[in-house]
């Protein structure tokens, strides 16, 4: 059984994050939604939309980054980039 140490996935965490720059915000944009769902279902549609929103922006701001992390990063092999 092989054994991964925490250090191990703080580096492959940092590294993954470091190579898809929009991650943190799509991250942020699930569960915002998430969120939103639960406050939707419990009757705060006021604060459900505002939370949806914002998450929005998150998603676009995500995307925005992925695109440039994918030029930046379309040329390079697997290899050179830590993976």
């Amino acid at each position: 059984m092989t054994q991964i140490s925490f250090n191990q996935i703080e580096l492959k965490l940092k590294g993954y994050v470091k190579e898809n720059w929009g991650s943190p915000f799509i991250m942020a944009f699930i569960l915002l939604l998430v969120v939103a769902a639960v406050f939707l279902s419990a009757g705060s549609a006021s604060l459900a939309d505002t939370l949806a929103v914002y998450g929005f922006y998150a998603l676009v701001a995500g995307v925005l980054l992925q695109i440039g992390s994918f030029l930046k990063y379309r040329g390079t092999d697997d290899d050179e980039v830590g993976l």
